[in-house]
């Protein structure tokens, strides 16, 4: 019971101290490391470590889907390159 009492205090607190995009990756990930924690006696350890990985790969995953969404800008055909492109200028 007391280590339940720990994971939930330990969870109140990240929760408290995140946002938005950062708690979701953050809670999920702690109780899956407080889950596994539990199994080899080291509850809050494995929340800790389950918060940062969760974070990490909410994080990553937010990433992802930004550079999904944003448009790719590619030259027009018939442009003229750049200044400088390394074509002799007389």
């Amino acid at each position: 019971m007391k280590p339940l009492l720990m994971f939930g205090a330990f969870a109140a607190a990240i929760s408290a101290a995140t946002t938005g995009a950062e708690a979701k990756g953050c809670l999920t990930g702690a109780v899956a490391g407080g889950v596994a924690g539990h199994y080899v006696h080291h509850t809050v350890t494995g929340a800790i470590a389950g918060c940062y990985m969760g974070h990490k790969i909410a994080h990553q995953k937010q990433q992802q889907r930004q550079q999904q969404a944003a448009p790719t800008q590619k030259a027009e055909p018939g442009a003229e390159p750049s200044a400088g492109g390394g074509g002799r200028n007389y």
